[in-house]
Parts: structure tokens; C-alpha cells; sequence
């Protein structure tokens, strides 16, 4: 294999050079890549460029270049299972350009960082050792960061009915566990919290055979929401996205969950989840209409975006 020449294999080798972990360095990753540093298949690791491209524009390229197709549903996959780990892992930056531009402005972009596009320029040539040897001086790779958190304290979470589990640290976690602690404890009283979505993934289901009563198929990571709860006295159904480092609830995300959670049991209350109400303000032009919005720092308070009523599903969602 020419490692000099563009391929989905030579992408996940150069991506593993860079020490990121089996998913920073897979299939959809790879492609990420390829299209990041504007190269076909093909082509020559050497002409790889760092121009500056939206979520939308690298799917668009690895649809056109790499030939495989992306529905536009997955954008949230790609920017919460790819860019972000490599933003974090030095190989990418965002909004060059703007470092200060908001976080829901739809010209947020990506970029190769340059000590990164040296090694890539490098790959398969006698300087490649030494340009990676250079780019990990003094950086700590992604699978070391892992390493590390895998290391920290769990957050000790206390289920409705008085059940423990752990979380893994860090993330969204930390939200996750007032979420379940205490909105559930005012606003979903007697709730049965069916599903969790841990930072690590090492939670999930938490009732598969109540899950399967009502009839909901869990679907794939990055497409489920955050916390799924039960409260069967209503027959409501919550919904729930902690949203401290990702969008909350708007129109696209809401018309997403209403698809995947369709031929569910009960109806469904929809609720984004936010840290702080300084975080939230950011977000409140995104929200969509006929849904909650909830604030851990003031856990007593629910706030209720328009309809002919308080908190709880509407028409379209029975």
C-alpha cells in the first residue's frame, strides 16, 4: 500500500499515527479527514489543504469524493463523534476565522490545524517521523486523554426508585445526574428513568423490558436522547438533551425525536436541560415552540414555551 496516496485505509492509518482511538480513526472518520484536508481518493496526502468547512460542506465532500452518501440527520454524529474529539485532540480547530463567532451561527467551521497538515503532508515520506515526532512533543493524544478520564471519580447517580449507578465523569454527566435527581423529582414525580446516555456509553437501558412494553426502540448513539423518562400515572413520556455542550431542543431535533420515537406508548413531553440560565440564554431563540426548558441552578422553576397549556405533550405527540 502506497501510504503517499489517498484512501479510506492510508486515512485510518494516519489517523491512528496520531494516537486518537478506534472511533476518532474508523470509516466515517477517516472520511472526515479526507474531506477536512480537501483531497479525492487518489490524490496525494501532499496537496492537502486546511481550508475552513461546516459540518454541511465535509458531508457534501465525502458524498461527492468518497462516494458515500450521509443523511442529513448524522451531522450531529459527525460534529459530536469526530470533530469534537479532534478539535480536542489538537488535529482540528474551529472558526479560525472567528474564534468568538456563536455557538448556533450556521457558518461554524473546521479547520486542519497546521502542525497537524505538516505531518498529513508528510505521510508515507522519510520526514513523517519527525513531523509526528514534533506534533506529540508536549501534546497530550486523545487516547491518553481517555486514559485519564477513565481514571476520575464516577458521579454517583440515585435513580427515582432509590437504584445507584455510576457515571462516568466529566461531559454531560454532571448535568445528567441533577436531571435525574432533581427534575424528576419535581416535575416527574414517581418517574421511571428508562434509558441514560453516559458520556462513556457504558450506560443504556436501564429497563429493557419496560422499554419494550412501550414499544420504543432505542436508536443509534448520537441519535437517542440524552435521558428518557417514564411517568406512568400520565402516561408522559420525557424526553430529555442536557445541553451543556451541545444544541438543545429546536424545530429539526424535535421533528427527529417525533420520527424516531413514533408508535411509542403515552405521549410525549419534550424538555432541553441546561446548567445555568446564562448558558440557556444563549440557546433561546433555537428552542422550539411546545417545548420545556429547564435550569439546574434553579431546579424549581420549568420554563414553558407557549401553548394552550402547562408542561405536558400536546396533540401531535398523543
Amino acid at each position: 500500500m502506497d501510504k503517499t496516496i489517498v484512501s479510506i485505509e492510508t486515512a485510518k492509518e494516519l489517523l491512528r499515527s496520531f494516537q486518537v482511538d478506534d472511533e476518532r480513526s474508523n470509516e466515517r472518520s477517516a472520511m472526515v479527514w479526507i474531506a477536512l484536508a480537501a483531497l479525492k481518493l487518489g490524490d496525494k496526502w501532499a496537496d492537502a489543504t486546511n481550508k475552513m468547512y461546516g459540518t454541511r460542506a465535509i458531508m457534501d465532500w465525502i458524498r461527492d469524493e468518497c462516494h458515500t452518501p450521509y443523511a442529513a440527520n448524522t451531522r450531529e454524529t459527525i460534529r459530536r463523534f469526530t470533530l469534537h474529539q479532534f478539535d480536542e485532540a489538537g488535529l482540528v480547530e474551529q472558526n479560525a476565522d472567528k474564534p468568538e463567532r456563536p455557538i448556533n451561527s450556521p457558518k461554524w467551521n473546521y479547520r486542519i490545524t497546521e502542525p497537524a497538515l505538516d505531518v498529513v503532508r508528510s505521510f508515507g515520506t522519510a520526514k513523517f517521523d519527525d513531523c509526528l515526532t514534533s506534533f506529540l512533543a508536549g501534546r497530550q493524544s486523545w487516547k491518553e486523554m481517555q486514559r485519564e478520564q477513565r481514571e476520575l471519580v464516577k458521579v454517583p447517580v440515585t435513580l427515582p426508585g432509590g437504584k445507584s449507578l455510576k457515571l462516568s465523569a466529566g461531559g454531560q454527566n454532571i448535568l445528567i445526574k441533577a436531571m435525574v435527581e432533581q427534575f424528576c423529582s419535581r416535575f416527574a414525580p414517581g418517574g421511571e428513568v428508562l434509558y441514560i446516555d453516559d458520556t462513556s456509553h457504558e450506560e443504556g437501558a436501564i429497563n429493557h423490558l419496560k422499554l419494550a412494553e412501550l414499544n420504543i426502540v432505542i436508536p443509534e448513539r448520537g441519535k437517542a436522547p440524552d435521558l428518557i423518562v417514564w411517568m406512568e400515572d400520565k402516561q408522559w413520556l420525557f424526553l430529555m438533551e442536557a445541553c451543556s455542550t451541545h444544541g438543545p431542543i429546536d424545530v429539526t431535533r424535535k421533528n427527529e425525536m417525533r420520527r424516531l420515537f413514533d408508535g411509542h406508548k403515552g405521549s410525549v413531553v419534550y424538555v432541553s436541560c441546561f446548567p445555568t440560565r446564562k448558558i440557556m440564554q444563549k440557546y433561546l431563540s433555537d428552542l422550539a415552540w411546545e417545548t420545556e426548558a429547564w435550569c439546574s441552578d434553579t431546579p424549581d422553576h420549568m420554563i414553558h414555551l407557549d401553548g394552550e397549556k402547562f408542561m405536558g405533550p400536546y396533540r401531535s405527540d398523543e
